[in-house]
């Protein structure tokens, strides 16, 4: 590589650093506060936006502030309309959240995290969750997560190797905080065939998780998952209903 291919690979590191940190400010963020987020000098970051303009991926609003562009927003949401998992899981979604009138998840497995692939809110009365397409949230707090874990953890050691050193972060008071829970819990998923979160990922939230088999019968593409207020539909109710659950992730139709 030469010194040149060099300077333009961290040029485009560059770029692509500030296009993430932009993504988070949804109401727009101005030069000198992106500057701050991003402890680089102002010319650096205006001409990483500049470029990001040229493409089309970031517009300055009437204040002067940048925020996403219409072309970036149309590519990805292209690509995520396109995505045949999206697609295979649309109905399944529709189908859930219409006979429950709760948030419906699709998400996967990336490391420590579970990434949300898919998710679709009833018309009225939706669960504010933080969740959203492309986020991620902490597996071992989520009912995806821990049935997902359960395909690939399947010894105590497996499980201490995955978790590291230390705690495990706890979201809420609900949380399992150790590898020796983890691994308890991920042994009664497996067993149970679904995954449960019983205010462990946000306080008053519960979910239930079973697996979804896009690309192979025996190692699950992701998860299907009902994520609902604890008051209005407790989760023993989404447990006791677990076989129309299933009826419906294996055949959107029924």
């Amino acid at each position: 590589m030469t010194d040149q291919d060099a300077d333009k690979l961290v040029g485009s590191d560059r770029v692509l650093a500030v296009l993430a940190e932009l993504a988070k400010h949804p109401r727009g963020i101005g030069l000198e506060d992106m500057a701050r987020a991003m402890a680089s000098a102002k010319p650096t970051v205006h001409r990483a936006l500049a470029s990001l303009r040229r493409a089309g991926f970031a517009v300055q609003d009437g204040h002067g502030r940048y925020v996403l562009g219409d072309e970036f927003l149309r590519l990805a949401f292209a690509h995520h309309e396109a995505r045949p998992d999206h697609v295979r899981v649309q109905p399944v979604l529709q189908r859930l959240c219409e006979r429950y009138g709760e948030t419906i998840h699709y998400a996967g497995l990336d490391g420590r995290d579970v990434v949300y692939r898919s998710k679709l809110d009833p018309t009225s009365g939706a669960v504010r969750l933080t969740s959203m397409v492309g986020g991620r949230n902490p597996a071992h707090c989520t009912a995806v997560g821990k049935l997902l874990l359960s395909y690939t953890l399947r010894t105590e050691q497996q499980v201490r190797d995955w978790a590291g050193d230390g705690e495990l972060p706890k979201r809420t008071e609900h949380s399992i905080g150790t590898a020796e829970e983890l691994h308890a819990e991920l042994v009664r998923t497996r067993e149970r065939g679904y995954g449960v979160d019983d205010q462990e990922n946000e306080p008053g939230v519960i979910c239930l998780a079973v697996p979804m088999f896009l690309t192979s019968p025996a190692a699950p593409s992701g998860a299907i998952s009902i994520s609902a207020l604890a008051y209005r539909t407790p989760l023993k109710k989404l447990i006791e209903d677990l076989p129309a659950i299933r009826a419906v992730v294996a055949d959107p139709a029924t």
